[in-house]
């Protein structure tokens, strides 16, 4: 027996479970979305993700049907330019730097940064305005049965849901993914990313910055204006010792190693938030489908924090399996449906994660020769016109990989 049936149960709370429950619904569809933690939607309060999300252009489509872009549209900032800067000489000094502008694709920014803790409030509350949605935050999936016509999936709570489509988009260890018997693919690279925001003296125009040295990335993407002083989310990827001790670091030190780390060309960094940590890997399911289900955002794939691709990936997963669910709601969940997600989505996956691989492999060399070939192939891409462009659209998932 079951205690109640839905057309979606999505496995997983957090911003792409959310923006998954809002797309859907937004659509039509019965829509139930579980997750084992309540969201945090306060920034400075325990447990607050104090990463930061970039919505690219292709994006705000996808969230103003859902209903969430008019929400969060006043609390973005824009991207107007993507700025990369390789420090890899001998100096910690800007020697190459490259921008590449939206102007030359379109009248719009290419994307959109929000800080993650408030992406869940808007969530949580448009989720709330939606009486197709049931949002049971604190409860978690614990058992998937499937069959050709439907699925049975446990909760923790002790009761049970039949529904059409289960959505897991629970996370890179996703338990759905596990349960439906689906294998992944992972690399660990010794990485991990700092996380945190700054304020700066020297305003940051719109311009998201990526700086090259070793390690990895130290990436600055901007933010509303923080206690009257313009401000910066920032990714820092390092080996993982290292990581760990300038997370350990007091405060005056720990900004004197992120300014000079910054080549100090937004001034003297001045920390605003607490620092969290976060391991990276590359990630990819060996398929995005099983009987009755779909895997989305990380469940999928998973890639390091170059590119703002993450979640943009997953916006797409939503956007394809959303479509095909239009097409054919009589079909909705079935293998006929699924079957083609999958063949829609996975080339593009796979070289999107294969690319963003390769790129933290070369932001990650310390050897100086071959920071002089990263930084002089820089160069030449972005001397090619049409490469840099092509290179944008690509960037954007303006140009879908097959």
């Amino acid at each position: 027996m079951t205690d109640q049936s839905t057309d979606i149960l999505i496995s997983g709370g957090g911003i792409a479970g959310m923006t998954a429950a809002a797309v859907f619904a937004s659509a039509g569809f019965d829509v139930v979305c579980v997750d084992p933690a309540p969201p945090v939607t306060e920034r400075d309060a325990a447990g607050s993700d104090l990463r930061s999300t970039a919505f690219l252009q292709p994006a705000r489509d996808l969230l103003d049907d859902a209903g969430l872009w008019n929400r969060l549209a006043p609390y973005a900032a824009p991207l107007q330019i993507m700025r990369i800067v390789d420090a890899g000489g001998v100096d910690p000094e800007p020697r190459v730097t490259r921008d590449f502008n939206a102007a030359d694709l379109s009248d719009l920014p290419f994307g959109w940064n929000l800080p993650n803790w408030l992406l869940r409030r808007e969530m949580v509350a448009r989720l709330g305005e939606l009486p197709n949605v049931e949002f049971r935050p604190g409860t978690a999936t614990t058992s998937l049965f499937t069959r050709q016509t439907e699925a049975r999936v446990g909760l923790s709570d002790g009761s049970r849901i039949a529904t059409k489509l289960v959505i897991a988009a629970d996370g890179r260890g996703s338990p759905m993914r596990e349960a439906a018997g689906i294998a992944v693919h992972t690399l660990r690279y010794g990485q991990k990313a700092l996380a945190f925001a700054v304020t700066h003296p020297v305003p940051h125009n719109n311009v998201s910055t990526e700086i090259h040295r070793t390690g990895g990335p130290f990436t600055l993407v901007p933010l509303p204006d923080y206690d009257g002083l313009p401000s910066s989310a920032v990714v820092w990827m390092e080996q993982g010792p290292k990581a760990k001790a300038l997370s350990e670091m007091d405060i005056p030190a720990f900004e004197q190693a992120m300014s000079d780390r910054s080549c100090h060309l937004f001034g003297p960094l001045t920390l605003a938030s607490r620092r969290t940590i976060w391991p990276i890997i590359s990630q990819k399911a060996d398929r995005l489908n099983g009987e009755r289900i779909a895997l989305i955002a990380e469940a999928a794939h998973v890639v390091p924090p170059i590119g703002a691709q993450g979640l943009n990936m997953s916006l797409n997963d939503m956007r394809t399996l959303r479509d095909l669910a239009l097409a054919r709601p009589e079909g909705l969940g079935d293998a006929r449906m699924l079957d083609s997600y999958h063949r829609a989505r996975h080339n593009d996956i796979a070289v999107r994660v294969k690319g963003i691989d390769l790129l933290n492999r070369a932001s990650m060399i310390s050897a100086q020769p071959l920071r002089d070939a990263r930084a002089a192939g820089l160069s030449a891409l972005y001397a090619l016109a049409p490469v840099r462009k092509m290179l944008m659209q690509m960037g954007l998932g303006a140009r879908q990989i097959t």
